[in-house]
């Protein structure tokens, strides 16, 4: 039998000895934590992965290239020094209010860069690639479509789009054409725009001074041309030219020079609102012809997406800046609509990935309200897409055509697409308080 003072002296040893092991392992995962945080290749994946969804990280999909590009994206990679691990795969979706989208009867081709005019329920669509290389034309026979409309006041009950041949012949046979200016204006001015489509060759319209991506808008019986890029594609230009028109034909011999844009560049949205002309977002630079070569083809260049607004005051003729949009969006020529006072821009694409450059995806309606030249987010589309053809009727906004993303987690374009769809617009979003 142990003495109760060597009982007490065997007990305090051993809690002694419990106490120092806890110390031990406390130390040890110390060091160890420590030399995991230093060195994620050597962290457990149970754990790297618990940490990237308590953070709501994801790992954004490398495209499957060769070697010669993945060396220039690990190098762009080590030049902009951002980690991989902090680009989400929805890297510019914005939070938006989910909407209610019906689809309808899709458009018989496909259409990228296309363009579309509405008049009355009438939407017309037309031009455009059919393919990522292949340019819709404008043929003189049915063996190709030239233009396809769509009544949307009677859309529930044809369920069908209808399909013409240009009645006017204003076009040189088998002219191909995309990214043409769109307008909104009259049966008897659709004329006039091909007309314009025209080469110089026709005298019975006026051509453009210069050829290149204008933005295009009637207003005030003009018909104004503006910014784009110059011959080359790539330089932004900011000229701005007027002719009068009426009844579908030029009235006047020249064109007029008017106050040139504050920032040029092509693919944005040109809108024509009581006395003001609002050009919205855009980007510098595009893809540029390489001399000389056989079968025409484009290297890229450095392109700059913004946001920028710019309205055209009608009792002054002097550009205003106003409220950027939320934020840098292209490819949105024929993309808007005029409702409840406000201008609603859908879809486009935005900034490039910052890692990989991939061109990135709008998947978001906007709206800019007109009297307090504000905007706000308004809603989610069924899909990021751009150079989608918008129309509205009877409180309906209807999206067709354009390029969709790869994926809900892939806001990359893929398919040059034929679907249409439509949700009713009962309200408007309110811009944020500066």
């Amino acid at each position: 039998m142990l003495s109760a003072g060597k009982r007490a002296s065997a007990k305090s040893t051993l809690i002694f000895m419990l106490l120092s092991l806890v110390g031990i392992a406390l130390t040890v995962d110390f060091f160890w934590a420590s030399s995991s945080s230093s060195s994620p290749s050597s962290s457990s994946p149970f754990l790297s992965n618990w940490a990237q969804e308590k953070n709501q990280i994801f790992v954004f999909s490398k495209p499957k290239i060769d070697n010669e590009k993945q060396e220039k994206v690990e190098d762009e990679a080590k030049k902009n020094n951002v980690p991989e691990l902090e680009l989400s795969g929805t890297f510019a979706d914005l939070p938006a209010p989910e909407l209610e989208w019906e689809q309808m009867p899709s458009a018989p081709v496909p259409r990228l860069d296309g363009s579309a005019i509405q008049i009355e329920d009438l939407l017309y669509v037309f031009c455009g690639y059919g393919t990522l290389d292949h340019v819709m034309c404008i043929p003189t026979s049915m063996s190709t479509i030239s233009r396809l409309e769509i009544g949307l006041r009677d859309l529930r009950r044809q369920k069908r789009w209808r399909i013409r041949i240009w009645e006017w012949q204003v076009m040189e046979e088998d002219m191909c054409t995309s990214c043409l200016g769109s307008m909104a204006l009259s049966a008897r001015l659709l004329r006039w725009l091909f007309h314009l489509s025209s080469t110089r060759r026709r005298g019975s319209g006026r051509a453009f001074p210069h050829c290149r991506l204008l933005a295009t808008q009637l207003w005030r019986g003009r018909l104004h041309v503006m910014g784009g890029s110059k011959e080359n594609r790539h330089t932004p230009g900011t000229d701005h030219w007027s002719i009068a028109v009426k009844n579908g034909k030029a009235i006047e011999k020249e064109w007029r020079k008017e106050m040139p844009l504050p920032r040029g560049g092509p693919h944005r949205a040109c809108v024509a609102v009581g006395d003001n002309l609002f050009v919205i977002g855009g980007q510098e630079g595009d893809f540029m012809p390489k001399p000389g070569s056989p079968i025409f083809k484009c290297s890229r260049r450095h392109e700059v997406v913004y946001g920028d607004v710019y309205m055209l005051d009608g009792k002054t003729m002097k550009w205003k800046v106003a409220s950027p949009m939320p934020k840098p969006d292209s490819h949105i020529e024929s993309s808007w609509i005029i409702w409840n006072n406000s201008i609603i821009i859908m879809g486009g694409t935005t900034e490039k990935h910052p890692v990989t450059k991939r061109m990135i995806l709008v998947g978001e309606m906007f709206q800019f309200h007109l009297d307090t030249l504000k905007w706000c987010v308004m809603g989610k589309l069924p899909y990021r897409v751009k150079t989608t053809l918008a129309g509205l009727w009877d409180g309906w906004v209807y999206l067709t055509s354009g390029q969709r993303d790869r994926g809900e987690d892939n806001p990359q374009p893929k398919k040059v697409i034929t679907e249409m769809w439509r949700t009713k617009l009962s309200f408007s979003c309110s811009p944020a308080i500066d």
